[in-house]
């Protein structure tokens, strides 16, 4: 019995806010719409942010943004964003991400959108994890 509970367990997709700490670093969460994935690669240095949506595509828009809803409200947005090949997933890139990863360690929700579609990432949980990835990220720099 404890052996199917373990196979049910470990075979369901990981819903918790999870960092891990290597050459590169990264944060992820999944729901049952999207998966949200970090990193930071110090070699370079650079930060991606890759959401990839798991019930359709996305659309070709003009601009990107995320809001973060709390207790430290943010709202940021990009046109410096490219689709994949197959337009599941959406990626910005840049040298800096301090307001993405204050809005997911100090809000309740996060919501990455275009004009015609919008996903939410409940942030329970992903303080810490945040924090992890901060310090690993920070552990290249000095």
């Amino acid at each position: 019995m404890r052996f199917v509970l373990s196979l049910l367990i470990f075979a369901t997709p990981a819903s918790a806010w999870e960092a891990t700490v290597g050459q590169i670093c990264t944060l992820s969460h999944e729901t049952d719409s999207a998966a949200i994935f970090l990193t930071y690669d110090p070699a370079q240095p650079l930060y991606s942010l890759t959401i990839t949506r798991t019930t359709e595509n996305w659309a070709q828009a003009p601009w990107f943004a995320m809001r973060f809803e709390g207790p430290t409200p943010i709202e940021i947005a990009t046109s410096r964003h490219v689709l994949s090949e197959n337009a599941t997933a959406l990626t910005v890139t840049d040298k800096g991400f301090g307001n993405v990863l204050d809005g997911l360690e100090y809000n309740q929700s996060a919501y990455a959108f275009t004009q015609d579609q919008i996903i939410e990432f409940p942030l329970d949980g992903a303080a810490s994890q945040v924090r992890k990835f901060r310090e690993c990220a920070g552990a290249h720099l000095s």
